[in-house]
């Protein structure tokens, strides 16, 4: 078998050694400012009986809906995490972004391929430089193996396997958001439906003074104490509470509804009993505005994706240099005649090649210019990100702050109005006043309270909107920015 020359195996390891030592052309990334921090948020003053606290992003941390301790809510948010269509979507691009990472990935090792083909060849009579001696027909076998890898002299591959790194977290990420984000519109839905609940409960209390109250006025009009405009009063101001109950239903059944799409169920058999019990209002830790960008999922994705587009310069930049290769072939060749593996039939190559394109139109500096508009891009829409972050939780906080104040305003006119419809319908019992007052009072009354409950409500869904603004439960794992040598 012919020797390989002696000079090829240190030709060989000084070239890979030039490749494993190469530069990138990427820039050095630095995380795009948004500017400075400030120490606290500007509506932490939260509601009596809040407490400030700084959870540990090291720490795991249990599902963030079991703080307003309701199974049911837990229930439906577990069969969410499992059934929900758009999670599946989301998991779908997660684990595709992984495999484009994978696809990436394969080109930093080298190629190595098998070739195999025994075939019969016929040759044209007028074939140029044909000897007269060669046979129109023969056979051919051919055994190969060759190998080839490109030397990332400049940082394509990597930078490339980088990008492909940082989208890959950037698509875990946006799958935590999605599962945030459909979480928390469950939870909303569910403290809509509790509410609603509480209402009818409130209705049906007084459709059942209501009627106390018809009886009343028809007696009283048999026995000529008051007249027909009494009974009047009281079977219209009964029918309305019958329509207010009846328009609550409706509103349910639509809630359920929704409910059921979330957690992957057919709305037509699916259904939740009704519970009048009102859920409370839990203490949500707040931590530190700089958590932020360690909590909200969405941020570390839109942070991720600019350090994509900075390793997406690095490519384009390496597109104005030489590409080098080195490729080897060894096998064995003959016509069908005697041993395929003699000594005689062997052929081998080795040898480094190189590429560099001289004109192109422009079509390099375009993609540069697209590649360094994209990173300017993805900077501006993480800096969006950031600041959407942060007003969005001090638009909760704000709201839970007011609307703590105005629970308890609501309460104390609903007590109010409990009196005042006592005391009316004891003066028209005395002959003090007509009808009319009792019923002024009582609709007052059942506004009053039932006002009150949704502000409740409003308190509770503003409590769920902020512990999505703050990321809820997720645990940010960084992914190092430093994916890529920067020389």
């Amino acid at each position: 078998m012919p020797s390989v020359p002696k000079f090829a195996p240190r030709a060989l390891g000084a070239m890979l050694a030039l490749g494993l030592g190469g530069c990138s052309l990427a820039p050095a990334y630095v995380k795009p400012p948004v500017g400075p921090l400030p120490d606290a948020y500007k509506g932490a003053a939260l509601p009596e009986g809040w407490a400030l606290a700084a959870p540990k992003d090291t720490e795991e941390r249990a599902p963030w809906w079991t703080i307003y301790r309701d199974d049911t809510l837990d229930t439906l948010e577990s069969k969410l995490d499992a059934n929900n269509p758009d999670i599946a979507v989301a998991l779908a691009r997660r684990d595709e972004a992984q495999a484009y990472l994978q696809q990436l990935g394969a080109q930093q090792a080298p190629r190595v391929d098998l070739d195999a083909s025994p075939t019969h060849d016929r040759q044209s009579d007028q074939r140029p430089l044909r000897g007269s001696n060669q046979p129109n027909e023969y056979d051919t076998r051919t055994i190969g193996l060759s190998a080839s890898y490109e030397l990332d002299l400049w940082g394509r591959i990597r930078n490339e396997v980088a990008q492909g790194r940082a989208l890959g977290a950037a698509a875990q990420a946006d799958l935590a958001s999605a599962r945030l984000s459909l979480q928390a519109q469950l939870a909303d839905l569910y403290i809509k439906l509790r509410s609603l609940d509480v209402e009818t409960r409130i209705v049906q209390d007084s459709l059942g003074a209501y009627a106390q109250g018809r009886s009343i006025t028809q007696k009283r009009m048999d026995g000529g104490v008051s007249s027909g405009l009494d009974v009047a009063r009281a079977n219209a101001q009964y029918a309305d509470a019958q329509a207010q109950a009846t328009e609550l239903r409706v509103q349910r059944a639509l809630v359920e509804h929704a409910i059921a799409t979330l957690v992957g169920v057919p709305a037509s058999s699916f259904s939740l009993p009704a519970k009048t019990t009102a859920m409370t209002l839990p203490p949500i830790p707040l931590g530190v505005p700089s958590e932020l960008l360690e909590r909200r999922p969405d941020i570390a994705a839109a942070e991720r994706r600019v350090f994509a587009a900075n390793a997406g310069i690095g490519v384009a930049r390496a597109a104005f240099f030489p590409t080098l290769s080195l490729g080897a072939a060894f096998g064995w060749q003959d016509m069908g005649h005697g041993g395929l593996l003699a000594a005689s039939n062997t052929f081998w190559s080795l040898g480094p090649a190189a590429a560099l394109n001289l004109f192109d139109g422009g079509l390099r500096r375009g993609r540069d210019a697209e590649a360094k508009a994209e990173f300017a891009a993805a900077s501006g829409q993480y800096r969006a990100v950031v600041l959407r972050a942060f007003q969005q939780v001090e638009d909760n906080l704000s709201l839970l702050q007011d609307l703590g104040r105005e629970a308890k305003e609501e309460m104390a006119a609903a007590d109010a109005g409990k009196q005042s419809q006592a005391l009316a319908t004891n003066r028209y019992n005395e002959g003090v006043v007509s009808y009319l007052e009792v019923v002024t009072a009582q609709t007052a009354a059942l506004q009053a309270e039932r006002t009150a409950e949704r502000v409740r409500t409003r308190q509770l869904q503003a409590s769920v909107d902020l512990i999505r603004a703050l990321g809820g439960g997720w645990r940010h794992v960084s992914t190092p920015s430093s994916d890529v040598s920067q020389r």
